[in-house]
C-alpha cells in the first residue's frame, strides 16, 4: 500500500499561487509543483476540513484554485481526539498558544496513523527544535507521531 500524506495548507497554497519575486518563496513554489507533478500519485493524500477552511480564505480567485487542487483529497476527521491532542501540544510546550491551527493539523494526521505530514511551515510544524517534543507528546499521548517534512525532503531518489 502506498504511504499516506497529509496536506498542509501551505502546499496547495504554493501549488497554485503566481510565482513569487521573493526568490525563497520562489523556490519553495517550483519545488511544490515538482514534488506535486512528479511524486504526488507515489501517495494516499489527504486534507482535512482545517485545510479547506484556511485554502478557501483571501483572494476568491486564488482560494478558488486551492480549492480545485484539493477537491479529490478525501477529508480527514477532526475529531475529539486530535482536538485533545492539539490541546497537548500547546500545554505541554512544543507549540505556543498562537498556534493552535498548526497544533490541530499535527494532532489531525497524528490520530490517523499518517505517514507524512508536508508542510512549508518551518516556525511550528516542520520545526527541528520542535520535533522531538511533538513527537514526545504524541507518544506519551499513544500515538506515532508522522515524518513532519517539506516537499523537498519527499522528492525520492
Amino acid at each position: 500500500m502506498k504511504p499516506s500524506v497529509y496536506l498542509e495548507t501551505t502546499i496547495p497554497s504554493y501549488y497554485t499561487a503566481r510565482a513569487s519575486r521573493d526568490v525563497v518563496v520562489a523556490g519553495h513554489q517550483a519545488t511544490t509543483r515538482d514534488w506535486w507533478d512528479t511524486r504526488l500519485a507515489r501517495f494516499r493524500v489527504f486534507v482535512s476540513q482545517i485545510v479547506i477552511d484556511e485554502a478557501a480564505g483571501g483572494d476568491a480567485r486564488a482560494a478558488k484554485d486551492r480549492l480545485a487542487a484539493l477537491k479529490t483529497f478525501p477529508l480527514l476527521d477532526v475529531s475529539d481526539e486530535a482536538s485533545d491532542l492539539a490541546r497537548h501540544l500547546i500545554e505541554s510546550g512544543p507549540l505556543p498558544p498562537k498556534a493552535a491551527r498548526d497544533a490541530l493539523h499535527i494532532a489531525i494526521a497524528v490520530v490517523h496513523g499518517i505517514d507524512f505530514l508536508v508542510t512549508w511551515n518551518c516556525t511550528h510544524i516542520a520545526n527541528a527544535e520542535m520535533a522531538a517534543k511533538i513527537a514526545e507528546v504524541c507518544c506519551d499521548h499513544g500515538f506515532d507521531c508522522p515524518v513532519i517534512c517539506t516537499p523537498e525532503e519527499l522528492m525520492g531518489t
